[in-house]
């Protein structure tokens, strides 16, 4: 209750942000606007901007530069100049970009959303002008396309690139310029239906050999936010949303080779078929749907020997779940590899298992049948999002080894996943969010429900500012009581200028749990911090720009754990600083301070506590100038405890680049992660009702390869290979006491070393044949070893890993891109 009377309380000193939802300019001084032009006929493009096609577009010059020194004009000899210009089928963006000489244009084949070594124009669009959510198209010299999204969140503007849209494009290299004209129809954006509409709008020009980067409308480093520092096109008028119908069907082929012992076949084969959809429902919400979906070609997690008491967070690679994500990753509640993920149950086949019986088949991950979202946002600023997804049941198969009869277990229910998310857009870069999650499982299974609220306020001079949120989980279960639980997290402080701090702080009380459908570690703890940060934009001494922040933070339980326990549970400090050199290299470095700390969940037994002592780290990283044809990034962070155990972390990284053409390029990274005298939980005994810690050395080694060779624009070979190996020795075992201490035990600790091995390959080769059509052809390759001893001979473990059974799978995928008005203008003509 008293978080929700300061929440009410601050909604009251700020109400000029609830006054109007269509934000106004906070910069009016600097604020650009253009009046927009409409053209009767097409412009061809084909990269060779001309004054007959556009003369009679809204021409855009006077570019400011942003970085290194923000707030100078563009040298003459390298201007840039751009037109804007519409019909009734889309936006045409064109223009020119000089410089010195040809040799100062830097162009790279890295394919589409590469980034890579380019120079780059981007057109950003904020077609609702709220300030807040935009639309953005780049181009390179070569003619690769990157789009993304903006969109708003608490810890700033978000750059959403796994967001794509179908545009044409072209571009043409001359002596001293780079040419480049766009066409976006008005099917792959997003704008409400009004007889005349403004638009926020800002372009963007980056000339990566000197990493100067320009905007049409200046943006100021020191001020909160960046679409609130648009400018604007203003005049549309008479623009026909058009209907958005996409089909994407596609057809794919594997055929997998794994060499086991029994009646199954080494090599097993499959061929799929299914289609992904985009239909406008109307201008403002889309539906996108994947129906039998097929993700059998994302990359390949990078997996690890994992020592932590908590589960590992990959990323999510499959395009359905990181493309138009931004609304359903409002307040961290999604966490999309529960979808398809490991089942709910999938550790209890093997506790079922009775007298001569087997496990003989668990599979690890869940069975998709299918999942669609709707998304968008109204002329009002009010953001909506639904998505559901729903996976199939899952069995283990268990098998009596006497008399070969086999049983199904269950292992997962058929379940629906649901997210749902209204945001609403207001004055001064502000907004407020609903988010619910839901889980809902046949059978006798529990399920879930997560909702929060989301607000992010700023005063009218976008300085100031606070935000939170406030969530409530539910989970209802059959077989025992039902649970609720609470979760606030609440910040304020500077947001804008040279100087900026904050205080923070976050609670979650013992029965709240998100972990349904989100990523979740822990719960019963209240933490606070403060945090303050100073930032260098303007070029001085040997920097271009320069970082520094400070911030402190303290954590204890919100109830006691066991009788007698303590309820603190960490304090710390860190010191964190980067800069830019004038030689456009990146440096930074890392103090952190670490008091004696409690730590409740290293035990893995409830009410159990384990004291750690202090500890102090440092570190340092460094980026050389990535201009260069080949390029190198070293980092090594140190970490002691001087009066615990002697226990010494070190992490040391080193990756390197080297660019031979603007075809081709290779990167090779190493990194080395020992720990010496590391104290950690091993085992639970069934002699001892203590928990088992170890004294340990482990030695850790990630080697990877990377590299890319694109042919064109549109065909493009990839390929990553790593290679991890992590070793663990045990010199001496102990016994956990009720007051956190440890005490030994005579236990053999070699019982407990292993080593672990990971190799991964994936190779793919990509052709864009058509707009939006691709033809992928992926080879993955993958062996592991698990060994029950210690071994820290880095080529003896490679060696002996290649010779376990390797796992190969080869697929081939087309997928062909169907847009209903391209269709219909063929069948005209």
């Amino acid at each position: 209750m008293r978080f929700l009377s300061v929440l009410l309380l601050l909604c009251t000193f700020n109400s000029e942000i609830f006054a109007s939802t269509i934000p106004e300019s906070d910069h009016s001084k600097q604020t650009k606007s253009v009046q927009s032009k409409r053209r009767v006929h097409p412009i061809t493009i084909d990269g060779i901007v001309t004054t007959h096609e556009w003369n009679q577009a809204t021409l855009l010059e006077d570019f400011v530069e942003l970085r290194p020194k923000p707030g100078n004009k563009e040298p003459e000899n390298a201007k840039t100049i751009a037109y804007i210009t519409y019909d009734d089928q889309g936006i045409y963006f064109g223009g020119i970009c000089y410089e010195p000489s040809r040799d100062r244009i830097s162009a790279e084949l890295a394919g589409r959303d590469g980034f890579g070594n380019n120079d780059f124009v981007g057109l950003i669009l904020d077609t609702y002008k709220d300030n807040l959510n935009g639309f953005e198209y780049f181009i390179t010299p070569l003619n690769e396309q990157w789009d993304a999204k903006q969109a708003p969140n608490p810890n700033g503007d978000s750059e959403d690139f796994s967001w794509n849209s179908v545009w044409k494009s072209a571009t043409h290299i001359d002596d001293t310029y780079w040419s480049f004209e766009i066409f976006i129809p008005f099917a792959s954006i997003r704008f409400a239906e009004r007889d005349i509409q403004d638009w926020g709008l800002n372009v963007t020009r980056r000339r990566r050999k000197t990493e100067e980067q320009y905007f049409w409308n200046p943006i100021d480093p020191n001020v909160n936010g960046f679409m609130n520092q648009e400018g604007y096109l203003t005049g549309l008028t008479d623009i026909k949303p058009p209907v958005r119908l996409q089909l994407s069907p596609y057809l794919s082929y594997y055929a997998n080779h794994y060499p086991i012992a029994g009646p199954t076949p080494d090599l097993t084969t499959a061929i799929n078929g299914g289609m992904d959809l985009k239909w406008g429902i109307n201008q403002a919400f889309t539906l996108d749907a994947t129906l039998i979906p097929d993700f059998g070609q994302v990359q390949s997690d990078p997996q690890v020997f994992n020592l932590s008491p908590f589960e590992v967070r990959f990323d999510e690679n499959r395009d359905f779940f990181t493309e138009g994500m931004e609304l359903f990753n409002q307040g961290g509640l999604f966490y999309s590899r529960r979808v398809g993920g490991t089942p709910i149950n999938y550790w209890g086949a093997s506790d079922d298992v009775q007298s001569n019986e087997k496990v003989v088949s668990n599979p690890s991950e869940t069975k998709l049948l299918n999942a669609s979202k709707i998304s968008g946002r109204t002329h009002s600023g009010l953001g909506v999002g639904v998505m559901n997804a729903i996976t199939d049941e899952t069995y283990a198969v268990i098998e009596d080894t006497l008399t070969g009869e086999k049983r199904n277990y269950k292992t997962a229910p058929l379940i629906n996943y649901n997210v749902f998310v209204l945001n609403q857009s207001l004055k001064n870069n502000s907004s407020i969010s609903f988010v619910n999650t839901n889980v809902t499982r046949t059978g006798d299974f529990y399920d879930s429900n997560v909702s929060a609220f989301i607000y992010d306020v700023n005063n009218k001079k976008n300085t100031w500012g606070s935000g939170g949120q406030a969530s409530v989980s539910q989970k209802w279960d059959p077989a025992s009581s039902n649970e609720t639980g609470y979760y606030h997290s609440f910040y304020a402080g500077k947001t804008g200028g040279r100087v900026r701090f904050n205080y923070w702080q976050e609670l979650a009380d013992t029965k709240y749990s998100n972990n349904d459908l989100g990523y979740f570690t822990n719960n019963n703890y209240l933490t606070q911090g403060a945090w303050v940060g100073i930032q260098e934009t303007k070029p001085k001494g040997w920097y271009n720009r320069l970082n520094l922040n400070f911030n402190v933070n303290y954590s204890r339980l919100l109830k006691p754990i066991g009788e007698g326990n303590p309820m603190y549970q960490f304090s710390r400090f860190n010191f964190n600083w980067n800069s830019q050199h004038k030689k456009l290299h990146y440096i930074g470095g890392n103090i952190n301070f670490d008091f004696v700390s409690n730590d409740f969940y290293e035990p893995r037994v409830e009410g159990r506590y384990f004291k750690k002592g202090y500890s102090g780290l440092i570190g340092f990283w460094f980026e050389s100038n990535s201009n260069k044809a080949w390029f190198y990034s070293p980092s090594l962070y140190m970490r002691y405890y001087p009066d615990f155990y002697n226990t010494f972390a070190l992490d040391f990284d080193m990756s390197q680049t080297w660019r031979a053409n603007e075809r081709l390029s290779m990167s090779l990274g190493f990194s080395w992660l020992p720990r010496w005298n590391s104290i950690g939980f091993t085992t639970n005994l069934d002699t001892e009702i203590d928990p088992v810690f170890a004294k340990r050395d482990v030695q850790t080694f990630v080697t990877s390869l990377r590299g890319k060779y694109n042919f064109t624009n549109r065909m493009g070979l990839t390929m990553v290979a790593r290679h991890y190996v992590s070793s663990l020795s045990n010199s001496q075992l102990y016994l956990l006491n009720t007051n956190g201490s440890l005490r030994s035990t005579n236990t053999n600790p070699e019982e407990y070393d292993r080593t672990v091995n990971f190799i991964n390959v994936d190779m793919v080769y990509t052709w864009q044949f058509a707009q939006g059509s691709f033809l992928s052809l992926v080879w993955k390759f993958a062996v592991n070893r698990f060994d029950q001893t210690y071994n820290a001979h880095y080529f003896q473990n490679l060696k002996d890993t290649f010779r376990e059974n390797q796992n190969n799978t080869v697929s081939v995928r087309m997928i062909y891109f169907l847009d209903y008005n391209s269709l219909k203008n063929q069948f005209k003509s």
